[in-house]
């Protein structure tokens, strides 16, 4: 009898203690691990945006390569669910995106069915650092009267950390991997300080003012004076402006100081397409370069002078006409170092 009222009380010892420890543990939890990769949040987003991105460098595949894996609704979009299905180490569930902030924060739901029912946010926040990203994978919820038990026997940190860390240092690897050939792509088509793009432009109309022998002096005012005038033109005449103000160069004579230029508009129509008053001009679809230049119209000839390097060093021929697009308004926007230029010359 002495023996039962021993274990009763030892019994209601341990129960008091569960109890207890269920009452004072922390009503939620946060488990996290950060890694620094070395590429900015633009690149790093694309590799944790979607629910197929973020199963590339899931630290679980290699639990169960044979895992049974669904996905539902439209990926990388809030709403999109993948489930999964597997052995013992990885058991059954789902997630949920249910936040994306651009090259900060995606947050997803999971929800945990086996081996054990549970519900919790996982999270990827990323932060600028330097000219990096560091990202935080963490998983946070609520704990339960068990969840709180559990945690004085289990450390749930670092067994879930282990894994965290092992996820980040995929993603640190994909992503740099990324940034890389990026970074190459990239070095391939800079020259002179200005990145050299390769455009397919279709044929387009142009109508607008030409003069062969525009002194160089003379062509901010060439320009203020024919651009507005070809656009009103154009629409007295019901013609539809298709574009931006824009300049076109047969020639830039450097011995005479002069050019063989047009100041308009592209505008829907053809060959036959007539303004009282105006030249029509049609150029063909042709493989163009082009340079994105930021800076005031008359300081733009170191990209000029980046194009032809470039022409000359890819073995290219420049043909035609060079173009130029004038994309800001220089009413509306006063700083010079904001206004877009795109500058065409056609090559074969």
């Amino acid at each position: 009898m002495r023996i039962l009222k021993t274990l009763l009380i030892i019994l209601l010892a341990l129960f008091a203690i569960i109890v207890i420890l269920g009452l004072i543990g922390p009503d939620t939890y946060r488990y996290e691990r950060s890694v620094t990769i070395d590429a900015p949040p633009s690149v790093v987003y694309g590799h944790v945006n979607s629910l197929s991105a973020m199963d590339k460098w899931s630290p679980w595949n290699a639990y169960d390569p044979n895992m049974k894996k669904s996905l539902e609704g439209t990926d990388g979009t809030v709403g999109a669910i993948s489930r999964w299905e597997g052995n013992k180490d990885v058991g059954k569930g789902e997630q949920r995106i249910d936040s994306l902030v651009p090259e900060r924060l995606v947050k997803n739901r999971l929800k945990f069915i086996e081996p054990w029912s549970s519900e919790a946010d996982a999270l990827v926040e990323l932060e600028p650092e330097g000219e990096g990203t560091k990202v935080t994978w963490a998983m946070e919820g609520n704990n339960d009267f068990m969840s709180k038990v559990m945690g004085k026997f289990m450390d749930m940190d670092a067994m879930i950390g282990k894994d965290f860390e092992k996820g980040l240092a995929m993603l640190k690897e994909q992503t740099e991997a990324d940034q890389a050939e990026r970074k190459a792509a990239m070095d391939s088509k800079t020259f002179g300080g200005y990145v050299i793009e390769t455009v397919d432009r279709p044929e387009l109309v142009y109508v607008g003012k030409r003069d062969k022998k525009v002194k160089w002096a003379d062509i901010a005012a060439f320009y203020a004076k024919n651009l507005p005038g070809s656009g009103a033109a154009a629409g007295a005449a019901g013609v539809q402006v298709a574009g931006p103000p824009s300049g076109v160069y047969w020639e830039w004579n450097e011995k005479e100081q002069t050019a063989d230029m047009m100041a308009g508009f592209p505008v829907k129509g053809d060959a036959n397409t007539k303004v009282p008053g105006y030249d029509t001009y049609v150029i063909p679809s042709s493989k163009t370069l082009m340079v994105a230049y930021y800076g005031a119209y008359d300081k733009s000839e170191k990209a000029h002078t980046a194009l032809n390097g470039y022409i000359q060093e890819k073995g290219l021929t420049h043909y035609g006409n060079v173009i130029e697009e004038y994309i800001t308004d220089p009413m509306a926007e006063k700083d010079t170092t904001k206004w877009l230029t795109n500058i065409y010359y056609m090559v074969k």
